[in-house]
């Protein structure tokens, strides 16, 4: 497999970059506004939330240092990939420590579940064995699914209900209709952010044989697919505070919109690693909606009582 050449830069910032640090804003978000929920509720459990986020972290970081050691592997990171930069096929690090990497962090994020399991139970322990299958499956093993058009499924039940239902759930011992509808518009507008990453690699994953939506589709109907997600969000935010499912304050997130809007007149755009930066701000929106979200809800309580 070719390398790209590899900028001399030290290990450290070489791990750093293999973590993606920019792709930490979909972990770090559902667990914010399930805790805001849950707080407004009445549920809130400050240790629990702390290894929510923490856990989240860990996954998000294993789940990226895996698809940099598997995309590599198969020959699918090539020198004409547009994304950012992967640190195996640029051999800034060995495979095998990639790999090592990815089993310290899922280990580290296991202990963190230990604690999870033993304030909630059993269910945390299937959530987490789950997400860590998830994150090693998709683009390792001989059918890795994220290559064959089931990515967004998959983003949105373990960024979307499994992690927003899952946070809360640690907290308040139980499941609510609210924590479930706060999971559709979070998990949607992640599920974006893995719809603009693979729109900008619709030649790289036709020309190595990864089967994406987008590559199936093309490129109209995959910005076609940004849109609905985003136009569901925002409905299905507005639905559930209207009907009293979720707190009224949590519509202070619409004041994302004008942000929302932007992001998709770049994904139309753009093309390319132009859409580079389009994909940088679909992660944003989502972390912006989720703090606008939670605020929305805390303050409402305050001022309620």
């Amino acid at each position: 497999m070719e390398n790209q050449i590899a900028p001399q830069i030290s290990p450290w910032r070489a791990w750093i970059l293999a973590a993606r640090p920019k792709t930490l804003p979909a972990a770090a978000s559902p667990v914010i506004a399930a805790t805001a929920l849950a707080w407004a509720e009445g549920h809130f459990h400050w240790g629990a939330a702390l290894a929510a986020l923490t856990g989240a972290l860990l996954l998000q970081i294993g789940a990226n240092l895996a698809n940099d050691y598997f995309d590599y592997q198969k020959g699918v990171d090539t020198v004409g990939r547009l994304g950012p930069l992967r640190v195996t096929q640029a051999g800034l690090l060995k495979p095998h420590h990639v790999l090592a990497g990815t089993l310290v962090v899922f280990g580290l994020a296991s202990l963190i579940g230990v604690y999870l399991i033993a304030l909630a139970g059993w269910p945390v322990a299937l959530i987490g064995l789950a997400s860590i299958l998830a994150a090693l499956a998709y683009t390792g093993g001989p059918r890795p699914y994220g290559y064959s058009g089931w990515g967004e499924v998959a983003v949105f039940l373990f960024f979307g209900l499994a992690a927003v239902v899952g946070t809360y759930y640690i907290q308040a011992r139980q499941v609510s209709a609210g924590a479930v509808a706060l999971s559709i518009p979070i998990g949607l507008l992640i599920v974006n952010i893995l719809v603009v990453n693979n729109l900008r690699d619709i030649p790289t994953d036709r020309a190595t044989g990864k089967h994406t939506l987008a590559v199936r589709y093309g490129e109209t109907w995959t910005r076609c697919e940004y849109l609905a997600l985003l136009i569901t969000t925002y409905l299905v935010s507005i639905l559930a505070s209207v009907v009293g499912i979720l707190p009224l304050g949590g519509m202070l997130a619409l004041a994302s919109l004008p942000l929302a809007i932007r992001v998709t007149q770049g994904v139309w755009l753009n093309q390319g690693r132009a859409l580079n930066r389009s994909l940088a701000e679909s992660a944003r929106l989502v972390l912006v909606f989720s703090l606008l979200f939670s605020l929305g809800v805390v303050f409402e309580k305050i001022l309620l009582h």
